[in-house]
């Protein structure tokens, strides 16, 4: 008898596996629980840790009636009438102009407060933490999205800025749906996916111009999963039309980056915490990486966890421009690694007793020191209430009082002195009708005659910022202090000096 037909050889998958491959159609389960039980399991494995991150955010959300001097900024400009607040951001802060004009519209419908300030940034937030279980789910399964969310929820920068009246949460929200989005586009080769990513690109670009690296690293993940190149030009498109949009606010940002003059980048804080955190992301990704494993989800992940940070320390070499904040949603890339991780520990009986006592552990931390310090006043460098609260305690009618440097005037925003008798002695014009964040000083030689008449002076002042931010204008004010005055008492709260001077050489 003749030897059957040989079946013909097919060629080897390539090692990594892209988004667009579709596993084979299966055959469609009749109608019942059973059925319905995997998208429900997939549902909750979304939400949970979409809730988990609500409570988390609205447990101490008011932080004790404290209140930090970016939020200050955000609650002063949000209150600002439109053509005011137009004409302040042609002159500093346009970064977050767009994100100025969202608060306008949530204290026009509801002016509530520190939780009117916060609570879109705790939605904002929640709704990343779902962003990033839904790319867990979709890149390594639903426990793996589960494990991936909570982590995230659970980190504590992500708790941090879930509770800031700032726009970081809502960057982190559109660029963890970016992410989505382009995967969905990826997978089914739809205008529509591809229109919702650019729309979403341009967006978190004008929320802040620091969500552009996203892009980048989404092209490296695309590049990694070798995408075929219809794919990579419709992604080329779509960031070609999100630089468009965001260069003018670049352009107008660097007419403004003495603001960010303030920036120093340091070997260990910031370089040494970026290496470990990456350490940590690679640690996970290789433990994922097991034999026969998926390996699609560290092609997404790491990029978006190494890409943006290392691009802002590389152009601080330059100009300091890293602060981790302006990258937060590279935080995402982290907890997907993690939860990719613990689902693979997971899948070894003989280590789940383990991985269960230290994930309760950190769980532990996370919600009890962590947690509770995050929502005290010292979590944060300044609390504008206890320094406006010590300023007034300290003047009595007749005072003057000086800030060095003039920028630390944010910590009386809406608190100004006038009200309890004291003067603003360097004070041209306020920052409502000047159009500007800190207010007009005067000329540095009509500021030292206003110090020279008065008796008692009460000085606020931050000593690293007068660094930074040396002027004429701030050595007069020196100049006269030390001439005509001696320090008779002072505090510190937080970063801020409160300081008491009297005229003559005794108190």
């Amino acid at each position: 008898m003749s030897a059957p037909p040989v079946p013909p050889t097919r060629h080897e998958e390539p090692a990594i596996a892209t988004a667009t491959r579709v596993p084979p159609a299966r055959p469609a389960a009749p109608p019942g629980p059973r059925a319905a039980r995997p998208r429900t399991t997939g549902h909750l494995a979304v939400l949970t840790p979409g809730a988990l991150s609500v409570l988390l955010g609205l447990w101490g959300i008011r932080r004790q009636n404290t209140l930090w001097q970016d939020e200050a900024v955000t609650y002063d400009m949000a209150h600002r009438s439109l053509p005011d607040l137009w004409a302040t951001l042609g002159r500093a802060d346009a970064v977050h102009g767009l994100y100025y004009l969202l608060m306008r519209g949530v204290f026009r419908l509801w002016d509530g407060g520190l939780v009117a300030l916060r609570l879109p940034s705790v939605l904002a937030m929640a709704g990343a933490v779902v962003g990033v279980a839904a790319l867990g789910r979709r890149l390594a399964g639903a426990r793996a999205g589960l494990f991936a969310g909570t982590v995230f929820a659970l980190l504590p920068a992500i708790q941090r800025y879930a509770q800031e009246g700032r726009s970081y949460a809502l960057v982190t929200a559109l660029v963890v749906a970016e992410t989505w989005v382009l995967l969905r586009a990826c997978t089914e080769r739809r205008g529509a996916w591809w229109a919702g990513y650019a729309a979403l690109a341009v967006l978190s670009g004008l929320l802040h111009e620091f969500a552009l690296p996203a892009l980048a690293a989404h092209g490296v993940a695309l590049l990694v999963a070798r995408q075929p190149r219809p794919v990579l030009k419709a992604w080329a498109g779509a960031c070609c039309c999100a630089v468009a949009a965001v260069t003018p606010l670049v352009l107008l940002s660097l007419r403004q980056s003495g603001q960010v003059a303030w920036i120093t980048v340091s070997l260990r804080g910031d370089v040494l915490g970026f290496l470990l955190i990456a350490g940590v992301g690679w640690a996970c990704a290789l433990v994922h990486r097991r034999p026969g494993a998926p390996r699609a989800l560290g092609t997404w992940a790491l990029p978006l966890l190494l890409l943006p940070p290392a691009s802002l320390l590389l152009a601080s070499a330059a100009k300091p421009l890293y602060v981790d904040r302006y990258v937060l949603y590279a935080q995402a890339g982290l907890a997907l690694l993690t939860g990719a991780a613990l689902d693979t520990l997971w899948r070894s009986v003989h280590r789940r007793a383990a991985l269960a006592l230290v994930a309760a552990g950190a769980v532990l931390v996370a919600v009890g020191p962590v947690g509770t310090h995050l929502r005290s006043p010292a979590s944060r460098t300044d609390d504008v209430v206890a320094i406006s609260a010590a300023v007034r305690d300290r003047v009595a009618p007749g005072d003057g009082v000086l800030f060095l440097p003039s920028s630390r005037r944010v910590w009386l925003l809406g608190q100004e002195p006038a009200p309890y008798g004291a003067h603003d002695l360097a004070l041209a014009a306020a920052p409502h009708p000047s159009h500007t964040l800190y207010g007009t000083e005067l000329p540095p030689t009509d500021i030292r005659n206003r110090i020279v008449r008065a008796a008692r002076i009460v000085v606020v002042r931050e000593p690293a910022r007068e660094r930074h931010e040396s002027s004429a204008r701030e050595a007069a004010k020196e100049a006269a202090l030390h001439d005509h005055f001696t320090r008779c008492a002072g505090k510190a709260i937080g970063t801020a000096r409160i300081e008491v001077y009297e005229r003559g050489d005794h108190c």
